[in-house]
């Protein structure tokens, strides 16, 4: 088992990326979703950054907020990709936008 930043990885695995043209295109509303629903997910997530991945005395380094919102924002996206909580498909849903 190796570990990463603190976590370990339990046989979890991704699914295999796609290559691009194999990944069908988004509609406009479908892509609003789930860039909203990215917006979500990273919020909830810089929050629980914030809570537990300060060491108490630990000094801040110069710019890691910015580089902690980044990476944050980067990993949303990515959630939010692979269907995430599923609020962008209901979304779409209610606009009537192809998933």
């Amino acid at each position: 088992m190796s570990v990463i930043s603190g976590f370990s990885s339990f046989g979890l695995s991704m699914p295999p990326m796609l290559p691009p043209e194999a990944v069908p295109a988004l509609g406009k509303g479908a892509k609003a979703a789930r860039e909203f629903e990215a917006q979500l997910i990273g919020s909830v997530l810089e929050s629980l950054e914030k809570s537990f991945a300060a060491v108490p005395g630990q000094d801040a380094m110069a710019g890691e907020d910015d580089y902690n919102y980044l990476g944050t924002q980067a990993l949303a996206s990515a959630i939010a990709a692979r269907g995430g909580f599923g609020i962008a498909k209901l979304i779409a849903g209610h606009l009537g936008a192809p998933r």
